[in-house]
């Protein structure tokens, strides 16, 4: 599995701590961008690039997206084929939500609202959603057949 990552300046921080873990536990980390603190830039121009990646190899490759509030990014993923982004920004049963976007959805994209949790968050966050596999019900590969079959239909 390789990892993808990719940020705005509002998650650049969080992506910079949270890529020196991944690579000190031994993952293979691909940097997207951006590559500097820049208050002015877009995140679709660095969250596009890792998410194509993903869409490349959906069933294998992943990525963690950062930003203000992950929102935006999700929105920007999730236009690419292949592509199951979930959006986390914290909450009171913190790793819950990130589970069961991977045992139900398969989503293969993390994004993190940054302006909503800490980087030590970030980092358990990160390892939960990546240590989690697909439950493979037929229940959840339907519905996700069904969003293939939606996507294909408006290709």
């Amino acid at each position: 599995m390789k990892i993808f990552l990719a940020t705005d300046h509002a998650g650049f921080k969080t992506k910079e701590e949270v890529k020196s873990h991944l690579s000190s536990l031994g993952y293979e980390v691909e940097d997207c961008g951006a590559y500097e603190l820049n208050p002015d830039d877009d995140y679709p121009d660095f969250i596009s690039k890792a998410a194509e990646e993903v869409s490349k190899e959906p069933d294998t490759n992943r990525a963690v997206i950062f930003g203000g509030s992950g929102q935006g990014e999700a929105i920007v993923a999730n236009k690419f084929k292949g592509v199951r982004a979930a959006v986390f920004y914290g909450g009171e049963d913190k790793g819950k939500i990130v589970t069961l976007s991977r045992e139900h959805n398969d989503a293969n994209i993390i994004s993190l609202g940054a302006r909503f949790i800490t980087i030590e968050e970030a980092k358990r966050i990160v390892e939960i959603w990546l240590d989690e596999p697909f439950s493979g019900e037929d229940r959840h590969k339907r519905r996700i057949e069904k969003i293939t079959k939606i996507e294909n239909e408006h290709d």
